[in-house]
């Protein structure tokens, strides 16, 4: 833990000090532009992807970024209220769905059921991601190629959660109206490249 009390203080000492005025104004109030769903993965890190400094994201993080499809209930729904108060409460203009490379809740959508055993919440979480096996086994034809199917199944599940985001009757009415903008991206963390998904190919493209 000793790294992390020194790291508070650096911050103090060094980033809170070049941006004060920013946090003074953020003390007040939050405006962010974007909402970022992204994975759990302790390797990736929103606002150091995208160059934004406090203020400017808001993020939610799960595993497997991944977004329930929209419905009303009386159970405690952590993704849906985020977006629901992202869209609402403070109106960001966009929506971005961030899978990544080398991705642990991907994988597990390929083991047996036994493999998760030990984790039950974490399997049951996973149904929400179940389609993309049989779309990645159809597509790969039966060949057995790991880092094909590792690629595929990133993607795919960013495309199937986006697919779960549209259910969202305030997203599809601003994403219609113009006022939303939904994006897919699959980051690379060994080479630090993002790929954009484009809707009218159907395919990821390296942003540059």
């Amino acid at each position: 833990m000793k790294e992390l009390f020194d790291g508070v203080v650096h911050f103090n000492q060094k980033e809170f000090e070049e941006h004060e005025e920013l946090f003074k104004q953020l003390g007040k109030a939050q405006n962010p532009h974007t909402l970022f769903v992204g994975c759990s993965d302790s390797r990736v890190v929103p606002n150091l992807i995208t160059k934004t400094l406090p203020g400017e994201l808001f993020v939610v993080r799960n595993i497997a970024n991944i977004v329930p499809a929209y419905r009303e209930s009386g159970e405690y729904l952590a993704t849906t209220s985020a977006i629901e108060y992202a869209l609402i409460v403070l109106d960001v203009k966009n929506i971005v769905i961030c899978g990544h490379s080398n991705c642990g809740g991907c994988k597990a959508l390929f083991m047996e059921p036994g493999d998760l055993a030990a984790v039950p919440h974490v399997k049951k979480w996973l149904e929400l991601a179940a389609c993309v096996k049989p779309q990645v086994v159809k597509m790969l034809g039966g060949v057995d190629n790991p880092a094909k199917q590792e690629w595929l199944a990133e993607q795919l599940n960013v495309v199937h959660q986006i697919s779960h985001l549209m259910t969202y009757p305030n997203v599809k009415a601003k994403v219609k109206s113009g006022e939303l903008n939904v994006y897919g991206w699959h980051y690379i963390i060994e080479t630090g490249e993002v790929y954009n998904y484009n809707f009218e190919t159907k395919e990821f493209e390296l942003i540059k």
